[in-house]
């Protein structure tokens, strides 16, 4: 079953039902490791959250260095999560060791990484509908435009913000969140 129409699923049809579960929490969503084990999100509670969908072939991947950075500055209070994501421009091709292999290698990363899913569309997982909607998010709508943009989640596991690619992991506009 498609991932994103079981999530909606659980939330149920009318506006109540929409409304009733919108605070439904971000660490009951399932999704699983780039070596393919279960994440509980749980263990994050009490830190901040950053998403990125990330790719490994885009004029953004250097932000990776960067997102590193970020997680080495802030790792009492914040987990960097990479989200793999070959929706645009096909620009991560790999397979989970291709990717895991290209990110220690090209860029020292140690942050956490996902498995590869969809970040948009018929197949968008629950981690991104959660993310992009409102009604689940209880907060704002976007729409993912391309690789490396992120979201911000707080320590009590509250929408806080999007940022689009062209923003730095390491821009006030983010780490006035974090300090």
């Amino acid at each position: 079953m498609n991932p994103l129409k079981a999530f909606i699923g659980t939330i149920g049809t009318t506006d109540t039902d929409v409304k009733q579960n919108a605070s439904k929490p971000l660490y009951d969503i399932a999704i699983n490791s780039l070596q393919g084990q279960p994440i509980d999100f749980n263990q994050f509670k009490g830190k901040n959250l950053l998403f990125i969908n990330v790719a490994s072939k885009c004029g953004f991947t250097p932000q990776y260095k960067d997102l590193q950075k970020l997680q080495d500055t802030y790792k009492d209070n914040l987990v960097v999560i990479g989200v793999p994501c070959n929706q645009f421009g096909k620009q991560e091709p790999g397979n989970s060791n291709e990717i895991q292999e290209f990110c220690e290698v090209n860029y020292g990363v140690s942050f956490l990484i996902t498995e590869k899913i969809d970040v948009k569309g018929s197949n968008q997982h629950p981690l991104y509908a959660w993310l992009t909607k409102k009604a689940v998010n209880g907060k704002q709508n976007s729409t993912v435009k391309w690789n490396f943009q992120k979201y911000l989640i707080d320590k009590n596991g509250e929408f806080v913000d999007f940022y689009y690619s062209i923003t730095n992991p390491t821009s006030s506009r983010i780490t006035k969140y974090l300090k």
